[in-house]
């Protein structure tokens, strides 16, 4: 059974009842004295403080999607799959499986889209990471056949997994219904981790002599999407978007690469590199890269180019309001900013739900399919 089977939490709930009623049931023959009623007692307590830990955790798994697998909760490699279709025109992106939108005639691509599990080799930066691509229905519909379409990454938070951003955030189903309510234009969407180098947290930078993960992200991934699918290569043809760490590198490439990114958007996103055990050394002494992975230091020490920028915060219950109210301040012309502010919220998937559909819409605008 799966991490995130209702199974294993029922299982865990189930267990977690049955050590407390069997508890309250021995307590009194335990009651005792002796080594063997102490150890009976401690046994019995213990069993259940990890029967209940366990249900807890397992219900917060299955609701943020923190984790996607026991290999993902234990950091084990993931077999990537076999290869069942190489799509022609790019030696970058390999489709190693299909799967329907989870919307009303989702089974047929003409009608509910499709999301491809793809895996994406980066040419300059060498990195090869898993994603999902939702193309839209008009992408398989014959009066759309020659036409190309906008496109925007989207990123996970860290240790988040790809899988999250289909089932906790339900970006190709929202993108679906904005774009059937005419609030939107068909988009698609390239999603993933920002964990390309895992269990690291890159930050999204390059690391000297480790991971090239900005050039994967600004360089190669976009490259390799629009050589595969009907996607430009032009900046106002591509966005990048995300929610906490995937926030916070949307809003960083977007800022240094406007040549190739017209717009980011980041979600309860923080506006510096984040240092501590699970980044490592990111820039060993090199204070110009420290510096520039600092969005704030950025926008005041480095040209603003013709970027749109959406930054979200609460003015209730958010940790990254002040920075965030600080990088409004700073963006100046040829670059734009638009913003949401919510009277409370945390940083989470509820959070970001209430985020996403209009973010979307925002993103839309600001992207060009020619």
């Amino acid at each position: 059974m799966g991490l995130t089977s209702n199974k294993v939490l029922a299982l865990a709930v189930v267990l977690a009842v049955v050590l407390f009623a069997a508890t309250v049931w021995f307590w009194p023959r335990l009651a005792r004295g002796g080594w063997k009623s102490v150890l009976g007692r401690i046994g019995l307590l213990l069993a259940t403080q990890l029967a209940l830990f366990a249900s807890v955790g397992l219900a917060a798994n299955n609701s943020f999607l923190f984790y996607g697998s026991w290999a993902d909760l234990f950091g084990q490699e993931q077999d990537m799959g076999v290869v069942v279709d190489h799509s022609a025109g790019s030696k970058d992106v390999k489709v190693v499986g299909t799967q329907a939108v989870d919307v009303p005639g989702g089974g047929r691509p003409s009608v509910g889209g499709q999301i491809q599990k793809v895996v994406i080799a980066g040419e300059k930066s060498k990195i090869d990471s898993p994603a999902y691509v939702y193309l839209p229905p008009e992408y398989f519909q014959g009066r759309y056949a020659k036409s190309t379409f906008p496109a925007s990454v989207v990123l996970t938070g860290y240790p988040g997994t790809a899988e999250n951003l289909l089932k906790g955030l339900k970006y190709p189903k929202t993108a679906y219904q904005q774009a059937k309510d005419k609030k939107m234009r068909p988009m698609i969407l390239v999603m993933l981790r920002p964990t390309v180098a895992p269990p690291r947290d890159t930050e999204c930078v390059n690391v000297p002599g480790g991971p090239q993960t900005e050039t994967f992200f600004a360089e190669d991934l976009p490259k390799a999407i629009s050589e595969t699918y009907r996607v430009g290569t032009k900046a106002r043809n591509w966005g990048f978007m995300g929610n906490s760490t995937g926030g916070y590198c949307a809003l960083k490439i977007a800022l240094h690469h406007p040549d190739r990114f017209a717009a980011g958007a980041g979600f309860s996103a923080y506006y510096k590199a984040a240092d501590d055990v699970t980044t490592g050394d990111l820039f060993h002494g090199d204070a110009a890269a420290r510096n520039r992975a600092d969005l704030l230091w950025s926008l005041d020490h480095l040209p603003q180019g013709n970027s749109s920028f959406l930054v979200t915060s609460s003015r209730q219950g958010e940790g990254n309001l002040k920075g965030t109210q600080e990088f409004i301040r700073k963006v100046k012309a040829p670059a734009k900013v638009s913003s949401i502010m919510l009277d409370s919220g945390g940083h989470n998937f509820n959070t970001w739900n209430r985020e996403i559909p209009p973010g979307l819409v925002w993103m839309s605008g600001r992207l060009s399919a020619s």
